[in-house]
């Protein structure tokens, strides 16, 4: 039998939420690779007009070659050669490598090891603030899913319904046991978390005839109003357009980017959302404490 007591000490916990949250972020490279472009199949599949506004990808030449989370095997974008599970461990594969493929010695994406290594730091600070216990199993499942749609939104602009519907109902259904707000304050925070930037969304699509933001933005802020309850809503609006703003314009004016290209937004509302999930009470008992 497992001593849970044991492994509820930092020295045994820690390096086990390392470990997991590293194994779990090279899956999330999978996932960010890869869903997308099972998305964009069954569009191509449905929609003909569509293909001149895909990205290029092999597997989007043939659609009747299996292609999903699971097939094909890891292999080089390059050569096709494929990863032995040797050359597929988190981090360590990438360092051991150089950041070279071992077969023709293409490249590879720093953004592996940073996806990888970004996880498990995030799921460090979620271990060290949660006890041992469900809330915490909750909360890493969490923030995971928030990297994956965060690395997606900056590729493509896209946050899938798989994923943000998935999340705002699992928010709910562990509320109904009030995991972390009352079950009220859950299904209000989904209802006002989509129903406020739809709002924002036709207003400004009224007023200037543009669509200022897409219906994952809605549904994903509806899913961290589900998980953190309606209060925590002003917070995770605040904190996403502050640094999204500040953001924006830098890339203008320092970087000279097209003020006309869209930024995604998912990132900064899924930062928002990690932070208030985290500190948002004390956020907001610091602020209210300095009027």
């Amino acid at each position: 039998m497992v001593d849970l007591y044991a492994l509820q000490a930092p020295m045994v916990m820690i390096p086990l939420v390392v470990l997991v949250s590293l194994l779990v972020g090279s899956f999330l490279n999978v996932v960010i690779l890869r869903l997308p472009i099972m998305l964009f199949r069954d569009w191509k599949r449905e929609c003909a007009e569509l293909d001149d506004n895909l990205p290029k990808h092999p597997a989007l030449d043939d659609l009747d070659k299996p292609y999903n989370l699971v097939k094909p095997d890891s292999h080089c974008r390059n050569c096709l050669a494929p990863v032995k599970p040797w050359q597929n461990v988190p981090v360590i594969s990438y360092l051991l490598l150089r950041g070279k493929c071992a077969s023709c010695g293409a490249t590879i994406g720093w953004r592996y090891p940073a996806v990888e290594m970004t996880t498990a730091l995030l799921s460090v600070a979620v271990a060290v603030y949660f006890p041992w216990g469900w809330p915490l199993a909750a909360m890493l499942i969490f923030t995971w899913l928030l990297v994956a749609m965060s690395v997606i939104d900056i590729d493509h602009q896209i946050l899938p319904d798989s994923m943000t519907l998935g999340l705002m109902w699992i928010g709910l259904l562990l509320n109904t046991q009030a995991m972390f707000v009352p079950l009220e304050s859950a299904v209000l925070g989904a209802a006002a978390g989509y129903l406020s930037l739809w709002s924002v969304y036709w207003l400004f699509k009224l007023v200037t005839g543009k669509e200022g933001m897409g219906f994952g933005d809605f549904k994903l802020l509806a899913a961290l109003g589900a998980w953190l309850g309606v209060s925590a809503l002003p917070l995770i609006i605040l904190l996403s357009s502050m640094v999204g703003a500040v953001v924006g314009i830098a890339g203008i004016m320092i970087m000279g980017r097209d003020k006309n290209l869209p930024i995604p937004f998912g990132p900064y509302l899924a930062a928002a959302g990690w932070i208030a999930a985290l500190w948002g009470t004390d956020i907001t008992n610091w602020y209210l404490g300095t009027l």
